[in-house]
């Protein structure tokens, strides 16, 4: 072992030194975590929506709980087939696959909840165009938050394969 007059035997195996080292930077990132996640959760909170939203996945479709002045509506929302898209007068206004019998309606500038579940498998709730992506797991209600800037026609899809 070659020892230079730089090393100092006091800092080989210090505990007290070893402690200070290892409890100070955890005490750091404590101090700055600690306010950050709490305002994390705090932003993510929205206290009193204008309009609250349930989506059901099911297979092949889903289900829609929009409740509007304590009113509930509740309707199915299934896709068109391609061969009933070609009959219909306007069928150059949708899109394969991704146009519904039903369109969800909400109104633009409004703070909309919409809170997510699935009646059978895993199914994943994706609005592309909003940047909007929540898990639909059966027993478990997942909940996001959104804010429609500008008027017009979004499409919801399921983004992952059913059940995985």
């Amino acid at each position: 072992l070659i020892i230079s007059k730089f090393f100092n035997y006091k800092f080989m195996e210090n505990i007290n030194m070893e402690l200070i080292w290892t409890i100070l930077p955890m005490g750091i990132l404590i101090f700055i975590a600690y306010p950050s996640l709490f305002y994390l959760y705090l932003f993510d909170l929205l206290v009193n929506p204008s309009v609250t939203i349930k989506v059901f996945g099911a297979q092949w479709y889903w289900i829609y709980e929009n409740f509007d002045n304590l009113k509930g509506y509740t309707y199915s929302s299934y896709m068109i087939q391609d061969l009933e898209m070609l009959s219909l007068e306007n069928y150059k206004m949708g899109w394969r696959l991704l146009e519904t019998d039903t369109r969800l309606t909400v109104p633009y500038g409004a703070e909309i909840q919409c809170l997510t579940t699935s009646l059978d498998v895993i199914h994943s709730f994706s609005i592309p165009e909003l940047g909007i992506k929540v898990d639909a797991v059966p027993g478990r209600l997942n909940s996001i938050n959104f804010q429609i800037s500008r008027p017009g026609v979004y499409y919801g899809q399921c983004a992952e394969i059913c059940g995985t």
